[in-house]
């Protein structure tokens, strides 16, 4: 399989003057966060509502994800469906990322950026998308097949969900944050997958990233008691070789230091009374 190289970047797609913005668009970087991690019901049902248009973007995006189409036009379609839902992309502009979205394709860990790179059969392309819309964010990725994938990626894709949802499971109440990391590792390691601890699932809310880590290894200072009303996502990136990485020139894209492919999904969710919410389930679901 051929090593992914960068394309070009387009121009950075407009949004309307009265759809509202982040308060980190057009500065280097948010503002600090200052809110606690537990959120009232009022700032959650918000956030039910950008997950969930969140969630039927990426459902839009991913039937596009077929052989010939360039991640850029992935993009705009993403684009082109949050500010019909009213909704700004997250990514466009925070700390200067010029996209709608992260497209990132076969050895591409996570954080790479539309352009013309053209989809080829066989690909597997992890497409990450985030909607605010009410004053909250609401974000969500998948890792997509395009055309006949060889069975290797195929499987890869398959168990990366599988270790989400089996991390989402292990999510209660009184539980400290490790045991969902600790769940995908052993999960993981059964298939020989690498598990990369470099990027991480986060605190959501009114902020994009709150500060709340949430590692997708055993992480034994990882010792947060999960507690009812706490926002996070999980999203765990599986590897078929080593999780190391290396950073593209554009300061953004990271890619398995060996090359070999790599496969995330993500879900934003809410800690219940008795379990977990996933907020970013799409309208079909």
């Amino acid at each position: 399989m051929a090593t992914l190289v960068p394309g070009t970047v387009s121009p950075t797609l407009p949004v309307p003057a009265g759809i509202k913005r982040p308060e980190y668009v057009g500065r280097k970087g948010p503002r600090p966060y200052t809110g606690g991690e537990v959120q009232d019901a009022e700032t959650i049902e918000k956030m039910r509502v950008a997950s969930r248009i969140a969630a039927d973007a990426l459902v839009e995006t991913g039937k596009a994800a077929k052989p010939g189409i360039t991640t850029d036009e992935l993009d705009r379609i993403g684009h082109e469906y949050l500010l019909d839902h009213r909704a700004y992309p997250s990514t466009l502009g925070y700390k200067g990322y010029p996209k709608s979205m992260c497209t990132s394709v076969n050895e591409v860990i996570c954080h790479g950026i539309p352009d013309t790179t053209v989809l080829q059969d066989g690909d597997i392309v992890n497409v990450d998308i985030t909607a605010y819309i009410g004053g909250v964010h609401g974000d969500t990725n998948a890792t997509f097949e395009v055309g006949t994938v060889d069975e290797e990626s195929h499987l890869l894709v398959e168990r990366t969900r599988e270790a989400l949802d089996r991390a989402i499971k292990a999510v209660r109440p009184g539980r400290q944050i490790n045991v969902i990391g600790r769940v995908i590792e052993s999960y993981a390691k059964r298939f020989g997958y690498g598990v990369v601890r470099d990027f991480t699932g986060h605190g959501i809310s009114t902020a994009f990233h709150t500060g709340l880590i949430i590692p997708h290894y055993d992480d034994p200072y990882a010792t947060l008691v999960m507690q009812p009303g706490m926002t996070f996502t999980i999203e765990p990136m599986l590897t078929l070789g080593t999780a190391d990485y290396e950073m593209w020139a554009d300061k953004w894209t990271a890619v398995t230091r060996d090359r070999k492919r790599t496969a995330q999904f993500e879900h934003t969710m809410v800690v219940t009374n008795d379990g977990v919410e996933v907020l970013t389930l799409p309208s079909q679901a």
